[in-house]
């Protein structure tokens, strides 16, 4: 079966490579439609790792899908044949401690497509838990559907700040998954939010959605135009998806007292905490990581038509392709949000 393989750092290749396809009693095997390419997917081919995950040896990439489902395990129920699903990629051990808990996405034996050493599906067909895979409804595109894992991340911050109807945000970092926190911030209730970072292009683009506030820090200062817009005050909660170490300098600078701080993009390395700042203004911190009993809210709300994200695709390429979009995805085009890949039966 052809697919994508990361066969070292900086090293793709389109070629036949032997996957599980014996499908389970609870189990279902999915014909993939469109893979989406997120930053990680990126960041394993430019530099081989991410943190403690290392390729160390070849791995299929993509873990953001749609497609059509072509088999159902025996004990499978709700899910037929024919049917055109997501899936959601991380599937925990569920007899784990997180899992009982809720938080199954920080099971420590969680196994996530496409991070080391487990290959994703950026191949023809996958075998994937029924309990983790999504029917769409007739609304949502396959292209809609593959959007639906990094909005859940945007949902997951959403859920995290614990929003009060009308509150104002403040979104530090403008690429996709801050655009995704921007509008779950929306949809969950704030009455605007400001969105921060040096893409003027980028900016445009979270700019185009009534409600959200783009600032470019290369001309403003985003502490500044916070301060400005809430009288002094300060934003009621203030999303850090950048990961840059910069942005910690001024984020509690961003935060009105008693407000909340959630942190979603992920630096690559250590940064400087200001605890007293913290302190002082006696701030609530939250973490988010990936997501957890969220998915299918993410996908109701696409399906709604509440949240549109298909502005946010820049491009669509076939499989045969796929090495052409990774090293546009590289290069990092400004006006690129999402770039998606298509399987040649999908097309």
């Amino acid at each position: 079966m052809k697919a994508l393989v990361l066969e070292e750092k900086g090293v793709l290749s389109l070629r036949d490579i032997d996957l599980p396809q014996e499908v389970g009693a609870d189990e279902v095997k999915i014909a993939i439609h469109t893979v989406g390419i997120c930053g990680s997917d990126v960041h394993y081919y430019t530099h081989g790792a991410i943190g403690p995950y290392v390729v160390r040896a070849p791995m299929v990439l993509g873990h953001e899908a749609a497609g059509v489902i072509t088999e159902v395990g025996a004990n499978v129920l709700g899910l037929a044949v024919g049917d055109r699903v997501c899936m959601e990629p991380g599937v925990p051990d569920l007899s784990s401690r997180a899992s009982k808990l809720g938080i199954y996405n920080v099971d420590p034996a969680v196994r996530f497509w496409a991070t080391p050493p487990i290959h994703g599906v950026l191949t023809p067909t996958v075998v994937h838990p029924a309990a983790f895979t999504y029917k769409l409804p007739d609304s949502v595109s396959f292209a809609e559907g593959a959007m639906v894992e990094p909005f859940a991340i945007g949902m997951q911050a959403a859920a995290r700040a614990k929003i009060t109807p009308g509150d104002v945000a403040a979104v530090s970092g403008c690429g996709p998954i801050g655009i995704m926190v921007a509008l779950a911030a929306l949809a969950g209730g704030c009455a605007r939010v400001y969105i921060s970072d040096f893409s003027a292009e980028k900016l445009a683009i979270a700019g185009s959605y009534p409600g959200i506030i783009p600032v470019n820090i290369g001309e403003k200062n985003f502490a500044e135009v916070i301060a400005a817009e809430t009288d002094g005050w300060g934003a009621d909660i203030v999303f850090e998806a950048s990961g840059s170490p910069k942005a910690f300098d001024s984020i509690f600078s961003l935060v009105r007292p008693g407000g909340t701080i959630v942190l979603v993009g992920l630096p690559v390395e250590r940064v400087a905490f200001d605890v007293a700042g913290a302190i002082s203004k006696e701030v609530r911190i939250e973490t988010v990581f990936r997501y957890a009993n969220i998915f299918d809210r993410a996908l109701q709300l696409i399906a709604s038509g509440k949240v549109d994200l298909k502005p946010l695709i820049a491009d669509t390429y076939r499989f045969r392709d796929s090495i052409e979009a990774f090293k546009r995805a590289a290069a990092a085009r400004p006006a690129d949000v999402k770039l998606q890949i298509v399987m040649e039966s999908g097309e």
